[in-house]
């Protein structure tokens, strides 16, 4: 079995739409988009241990690279859910367009996506965002010249309980009746259990953290969820390597004061990599007038991670968790991270070309 062909002969319908996109915005900057990069190296990484559109029997498959592709949309877009989505790609031109969709072609159903994303897997989107990312790189672009590495609380998609709920559910949860429903099937839907409690600002929050790793030029190198109650700094070093994405060597890292400690800074010391992260008073010493205009320059540059959170909050409802399981919102904000990225290197060739 193949993939489903787009019909790519034009009909009447067609001409006319093509007359009415003259003048759509959306559909001009798809274009674009579409254009910022190559899809055929990701095709191929995508079709890669895919057994759909293999078989002989039943219907076509669409091409994981037109799920893709859909699943783009949905964060350039900001639509919530799958079957707006759905709803939206049958009728939206400059959606169709970007999907090289005819008249009659229509859009897979919201559970195809759901299936998609399951198909999906940690190192292929490692694949796909370090192929995204050398794509501008020679273009031109330099990329780890300074990496911003910071993190930030990810509210849990269900309703809070306490520890002491907590636990019971988890343990109802590893028990046969815990994994399926009254009629004996495995259950579909359940609370979020990954989520734990963690204190900021003398606040509580039941959720999730989000660590994650930005180019000074403000391309999402690694973004990675953990519980709430993981402390940060456990994180930096693992940011930090997976934000080697091209040939070029990582100059500087930077962050704020709760990575400051002789760990991290050993760690970069050990690999070459000058030391960014801010400085912050001890029991044993207070900061120099120094350390005080050095953290204030290091300031100016790790603001471009809060900027990803701004936006991410503002245009991707990113201050809480999509799913209930830590897996599931993974693949939710790497599909973010690969949207931001692709746009962000647009915006930035652009700007190139008018220099």
């Amino acid at each position: 079995m193949s993939f489903k062909k787009i019909n790519k002969q034009l009909t009447f319908a067609d001409l006319e739409t093509a007359f009415q996109n003259r003048k759509n915005k959306p559909l001009q900057i798809l274009t674009e988009l579409n254009r910022a990069i190559s899809w055929d190296s990701i095709e191929s990484t995508l079709l890669k241990d895919y057994p759909v559109g293999h078989k002989r029997e039943g219907n076509a498959a669409y091409s994981p690279l037109l799920l893709f592709k859909c699943l783009l949309l949905q964060k350039w877009f900001r639509i919530s859910s799958d079957p707006e989505l759905e709803n939206l790609i049958n009728d939206r031109n400059s959606f169709r367009a970007f999907l090289n969709f005819s008249a009659y072609d229509v859009s897979p159903d919201h559970s195809t996506f759901s299936r998609f994303r399951k198909r999906l897997t940690a190192r292929k989107f490692d694949i796909i965002i370090s192929d995204i990312l050398n794509q501008f790189s020679n273009k031109g672009i330099t990329i780890n010249e300074g990496v911003s590495v910071d993190a930030r609380i990810v509210k849990s998609a269900s309703r809070p309980v306490s520890n002491k709920r907590l636990k019971k559910i988890r343990t109802h949860k590893n028990t046969p009746e815990g994994k399926h429903d009254k009629n004996g099937n495995p259950t579909k839907f359940s609370r979020d259990i990954e989520s734990d409690w963690a204190i900021k600002n003398n606040q509580a929050y039941y959720g999730l953290k989000e660590h994650t790793s930005v180019d000074t030029n403000g391309f999402i190198l690694k973004t990675e969820l953990s519980p709430a109650s993981v402390h940060d700094t456990k994180y930096f070093q693992y940011c930090t390597i997976f934000s080697l994405r091209t040939s070029n060597r990582i100059k500087k890292v930077y962050a704020d004061k709760g990575y400051h400690g002789e760990l991290n800074r050993s760690f970069l010391s050990l690999n070459k990599f000058q030391d960014g992260i801010m400085r912050k008073n001890t029991t044993t010493a207070k900061l120099t007038t120094y350390e005080k205009e050095r953290n204030k320059k290091i300031s100016k540059v790790r603001y471009i991670v809060e900027q990803y959170f701004g936006l991410s909050h503002l245009h991707d409802n990113g201050q809480k968790a999509r799913f209930t399981t830590i897996a599931k919102n993974n693949i939710d904000i790497w599909f973010r991270q690969a949207a931001y990225n692709i746009r962000r290197g647009l915006k930035l060739t652009q700007q190139m070309a008018l220099t």
